[in-house]
């Protein structure tokens, strides 16, 4: 056999392996994102343009190949290296810390990596949702196995674990909407693995009173509480505080049913004083206002496709770990959804997380695609062993 021979077997090998039907969905929606991003980016001229699709294709790339890196990946076996991949998660997130953390001109966040010799920036609290996810789902799926949930060990600990991950981004990048996500992630596999409700009504009434308490202390900080009156009053504070969803309500309300064309809103295609954070956080308002309601149902639906193919996988996975993991990326990404279209509608409060597959970021893109890679990886794994060695 040539060497030609055995390289097109591997390729065929690796190809059977993967879930191509999720990376077709994926595909199909970062493409159409890509698109967006660059009718988001045309009025800032042709070198910012083509500089934001390039990283977006870029990342996109590098995401195929770690799709098909973690489809061929049993990630059980590195999950028994736990100490390490919690330590690369405190260490990867403390960097932020050192000279190459930026992002601080919003309320003090410290958010990104970034450097003269880096091509694009990186979200350290976005690559780590990666190990994060994989690590909680085996530190939970071993109770569930062995416990069956029902001890307070089996809420303690994950908790701790997800509790001790919050604070720390949250203390080094002040990031509490990056945060968050990691707690979602817990609670939607902590209820997929049976943890009892009374835990869900202890925890949301414990976390009611917390949040009273601290509103009583006067420790909460005015802008945080500004960003949920503006939901509940659209009128208060509309050149400030309520500046961004004011014009992300004006561009969706715009579009119509089929939009006022690509390349041609008036929000979009505006100056800076236009739609904010066009092809990051109102991703959504850029497809609302040029393709209207039709173009927003297909990024609804695109969404949908994809946490259904997780959450369909999940159930056919072989171990109670598996399927966690399917079910904790499921979760993020109809979180990260349903948070970032609510809040271009104005009923969600602006916390900054991106649209999934549809907004400009490159380490974000990678991270989503790595992540649907270990979903494949999980699929492929169910397949009786006679068709996983062919």
């Amino acid at each position: 056999m040539t060497i030609f021979s055995r390289l097109l077997d591997a390729v065929r090998y690796i190809l059977r392996k993967a879930d191509m039907v999720l990376l077709g969905l994926c595909l199909v929606a970062s493409a159409f994102g890509i698109v967006l991003i660059a009718s988001a980016t045309n009025y800032r001229g042709v070198d910012f343009q083509l500089r934001r699709v390039i990283i977006q294709a870029a990342g996109a790339v590098l995401g195929i190949a770690a799709y098909f890196i973690f489809s061929n990946v049993d990630v059980e076996h590195f999950a028994e290296k736990w100490p390490l991949f919690l330590l690369f998660n405190l260490g990867f997130i403390a960097l932020l810390l050192t000279p190459l953390g930026t992002g601080g001109e919003t309320h003090g966040n410290r958010s990104w990596l970034s450097a003269s010799w880096m091509p694009t920036s990186i979200q350290p609290a976005e690559v780590v949702k990666l190990s994060f996810t994989i690590l909680l789902a085996k530190q939970i799926a071993w109770f569930r196995d062995n416990r069956q949930m029902r001890g307070l060990g089996s809420l303690v600990l994950p908790a701790a674990h997800t509790g001790m991950m919050f604070l720390w981004i949250f203390v080094i990048s002040k990031d509490a909407g990056s945060g968050l996500v990691y707690v979602i992630i817990y609670a939607g596999m902590a209820l997929a693995a049976g943890l009892p409700w009374y835990w869900f009504a202890a925890g949301g009434g414990a976390a009611v009173v917390g949040v009273l308490a601290l509103l009583l202390l006067d420790k909460i900080p005015a802008y945080w509480l500004s960003r949920f009156q503006v939901i509940f009053d659209h009128s208060f504070d509309p050149r400030g505080i309520g500046w961004q969803q004011t014009r992300s309500m004006m561009a969706l309300g715009s579009g119509g049913l089929l939009g006022q064309g690509l390349f041609q809103g008036i929000q979009t295609q505006g100056g800076e004083g236009s739609l904010p954070a066009r092809q990051t956080d109102f991703i959504f308002c850029v497809c609302g206002e040029e393709l209207g309601m039709v173009g927003c149902m297909v990024v609804i639906v695109l969404e949908f496709l994809v946490v259904y193919r997780c959450f369909q996988t999940a159930r056919v996975a072989k171990s109670s770990m598996d399927a966690l993991i399917c079910v904790g990326f499921g979760t993020m990404l109809i979180f990260q959804t349903v948070e970032n279209i609510g809040m271009c509608l104005f009923v969600m409060p602006v916390i900054g997380l991106t649209l999934p597959f549809f907004s400009y970021g490159g380490s974000s893109i990678v991270t989503l695609y790595a992540a649907m890679g270990v979903v494949s990886g999980v699929r492929s794994r169910t397949l009786p062993d006679w068709l996983r060695k062919t």
